[in-house]
């Protein structure tokens, strides 16, 4: 669950009534991920807690957006949580993979924050397989949305006007029957049971995923997070560009470059 940041005041929660929460999925590609890191570095959102859950990887390194010496060396974990509350806006980053298992018991207790918190929505931002598309899903965009029934009756005139493309259902038996459609993420990790279940919860949570394969995923994240802003406006521009976007000092280090002297 949510552990707030002691800063030498206290610890008391913050306040996410009515926030937006931002996180992404463990999926192909790292894309979620990265696109959130942009968010994060270039909004420059303070750290207010953590995330504790025996559902993922355990890990420690350095501040992954760290501006100078001074705030290089601060430590960062596997889950923790951003906030700009000028912008109602709460992010939850996820920095290492599941435990085998664990995708369930962490969909239920970040939906258990959720409610908790009295968050207004969720956007998840993921990823899936670019080889296992269909035919459909071929043409045009390989940017798709989802959105849970509660968060249609809000937001799904909005998505209409942006010209968006819904995830397609696909045969659930392909070359046998065309009649039953079901929703298929491959390599999207918890997309899929995250919405069903936020579905079942009457959770407002809109997907946001881009078809993708595993590489250089820069190029991919700038696209998803370009996708998020003519959503969501969190940067204030009339062209969506990579340029607009903070790259995070530890993107550095994506490609083999030498661990940072601060490490040790």
């Amino acid at each position: 669950m949510f552990v707030p940041c002691d800063r030498g005041g206290g610890s008391a929660a913050p306040d996410f009534k009515g926030f937006t929460l931002l996180m992404p999925a463990v999926s192909v590609g790292n894309v979620g991920q990265l696109a959130i890191d942009l968010v994060i570095s270039t909004l420059d959102m303070t750290k207010v807690g953590y995330f504790y859950t025996d559902c993922l990887v355990p890990m420690v390194g350095n501040n992954p957006y760290a501006t100078a010496e001074e705030n290089s060396t601060e430590l960062s974990i596997n889950a923790e949580v951003y906030s700009l509350p000028s912008e109602k806006l709460v992010v939850l980053q996820i920095r290492s993979p599941f435990i085998k298992n664990k995708y369930r018991p962490f969909c239920e207790t970040l939906l258990s924050w959720v409610k908790s918190s009295k968050c207004a929505r969720v956007v998840l931002l993921s990823s899936s397989h670019a080889y296992q598309r269909d035919d459909e899903q071929l043409l045009g965009t390989p940017l798709r949305y989802l959105l849970t029934p509660d968060l249609e009756k809000a937001v799904g005139g909005r998505m209409k006007e942006l010209n968006w493309k819904e995830m397609e259902r696909v045969a659930a038996y392909p070359g046998i029957s065309d009649t039953d459609k079901i929703l298929h993420i491959p390599g999207g990790g918890i997309t899929k049971l995250l919405f069903t279940e936020s579905c079942s919860e009457g959770i407002q949570m809109a997907v946001l995923l881009k078809f993708c394969s595993e590489g250089d995923n820069i190029p991919d994240a700038f696209v998803l997070v370009n996708y998020l802003n003519e959503w969501l406006q969190l940067i204030k521009s009339e062209v969506n560009s990579s340029s607009q976007w903070k790259i995070p000092s530890s993107w550095r280090l994506l490609f083999g470059n030498g661990l940072p002297p601060a490490l040790f």
